[in-house]
């Protein structure tokens, strides 16, 4: 491991601009043919070269090139404003050196980060990642020029790095080439499935290019994710210290800070119009401080992207944790809560996880209900986007009665019984379950052995798979009215 490490940060040195003294312009890996520009925006193209060096930066779309000269480090940037959903286009790039880009469309570009969930690809890699529902139907079918993928290494830093690099192979996953691929079955088998089925259904849906990075890692914590300013803000010790006195490794994933810093931090001058992140399984253990931890990391991400990028992220499923206490029903409810940051929204897969296997394979349903949020919010499409989410509840004459948003044309059950999972307590504290009914736009919950409800709960356990949804399908979220 140490040689590893030792001849992997040779390999950083040589790639990295602030080390060394570059004769030729050149562009960071993100940035390359192939690729998806935002459009309709003004959008960055940046790189280094020598200090003091003449760049001059021209799209086949623009009538003359725009100029700039590289500053005392090396580095340069320029802005492009592109037009509407086109491609394919060009852009040549010239110093002492000429670079050409071809095969660039213009149309939507999204970020896909998180641990496992996000990292999974359609095709089974390991016992870990064993494939998604129907993966070999689904990579058959993947050809669509218009969607380009991008697979950023997996690269653990103690410094916030400019490049993003191939990295280390984990879980199965094999090293990804850091460059624009068009979507093919060769090419998307081994992609984050999550963000495939996200990017497939806009494409779908707009009938524009898609551009997908998928920047994610199995096993990981949103501490990881988060920049050391933004663990600083949140007052966390602990993660502080591990950030800053863990040694520089790259496979170092669970470190706080270290994400960020090799695989985040390096796409921040792409314009983006939005994220989509699915985490949470990695800090069940630490649910109370989630919600706080979790709404600074994407207030962190805006400030380093400069943008009030929207951030749509998937809540975990039920699953049989081994000594938990439903912790991660307290993990569901932090998430639940982020939606008070403002251009997020959550997508509920209490309906579609699998008790043993913390890697659901239905990634294709959480793609589309990704997709709702930003055909919704950033598209103007007219649909129902989100299931249930609770309102309000009142007590009286033996019962509770529940209020909700999103409930479209009605609340409903997925299965045709009772709304399931509901439980009450009175002021000793302790739950029963309960019955439910559906009344118009409200739950009604009673129970035998509560007398005078103070409190309910709805599906708030680890194993809950709950069955409330509304008209269009959506389930609706755990939550509870307590704070006990």
């Amino acid at each position: 491991m140490i040689r590893f490490a030792t001849y992997f940060r040779l390999a950083v040195f040589l790639l990295f601009p602030s080390s060394w003294a570059w004769a030729d312009v050149r562009l960071p890996n993100i940035l390359g043919s192939g690729m998806v520009l935002q459009r309709d925006s003004e959008v960055r193209i940046w790189g280094w070269a020598d200090a003091g060096e003449p760049v001059a930066v021209r799209g086949d779309w623009n009538d003359a090139p725009v100029r700039t000269v590289t500053k005392p480090d090396g580095s340069w940037q320029v802005r492009l404003r592109t037009g509407p959903a086109s491609g394919p286009h060009s852009i040549r790039i010239t110093g002492h050196n000429q670079l050409t880009l071809d095969d660039v469309l213009f149309g939507e570009v999204w970020l896909a980060s998180g641990q496992s969930n996000m990292e999974m690809p359609l095709c089974p890699v390991s016992g870990a990642y064993t494939g998604t529902q129907d993966y070999e139907v689904e990579i058959q079918a993947a050809e669509h020029p218009e969607i380009r993928l991008f697979q950023v290494g997996n690269f653990a830093s103690k410094t916030p790095q400019e490049d993003v690099v191939a990295g280390i192979s984990v879980y199965g996953v094999p090293i990804p080439e850091q460059q624009w691929n068009p979507c093919t079955a060769q090419s998307v088998a081994n992609f984050s499935a999550t963000a495939y089925y996200f990017a497939r259904q806009l494409h779908v849906e707009l009938n524009v290019p898609i551009g997908i990075i998928d920047a994610s890692w199995g096993g990981t914590p949103a501490e990881a994710w988060t920049p050391l300013e933004g663990l600083r803000k949140i007052g966390d010790a602990e993660a502080i210290a591990a950030a800053e006195q863990q040694p520089d490794e790259p496979d170092l994933q669970q470190c706080p800070t270290r994400l960020y810093n090799g695989m985040i931090h390096p796409l921040r001058q792409m314009t983006l119009r939005g994220v989509i992140w699915y985490q949470g399984e990695g800090n069940i253990r630490r649910a109370s401080r989630y919600r706080e931890l979790f709404s600074t990391m994407i207030t962190q991400w805006r400030k380093a992207f400069d943008a009030e990028i929207s951030f749509y992220f998937t809540q975990i499923s039920p699953f049989r944790y081994r000594d938990s206490t439903d912790a991660s029903a307290l993990l569901r409810e932090a998430q639940l809560q982020t939606l008070t940051v403002s251009r997020t929204g959550m997508v509920v897969t209490m309906d579609i996880g699998d008790l043993g296997d913390i890697h659901p394979k239905n990634k294709q349903e959480v793609g589309r209900r990704l997709a709702l949020w930003a055909l919704t919010q950033d598209y103007g499409r007219q649909l129902a986007y989100s299931g249930p989410l609770f309102k309000a509840a009142t007590f009286g004459n033996g019962r509770a009665t529940l209020s909700f948003d999103h409930v479209g044309g009605g609340l409903k059950t997925r299965d045709g019984q009772p709304p399931s999972h509901f439980q009450l307590a009175g002021e000793d504290r302790i739950f029963h379950d309960a019955t439910a009914v559906i009344v118009g736009d409200t739950v009604v919950v009673t129970s035998d052995e509560v007398a005078q409800p103070r409190a309910v709960r709805y599906g708030f356990t680890d194993t809950a798979e709950p069955n409330l949804t509304n008209d269009a399908g959506l389930p609706a979220s755990s939550f509870r009215s307590d704070d006990w």
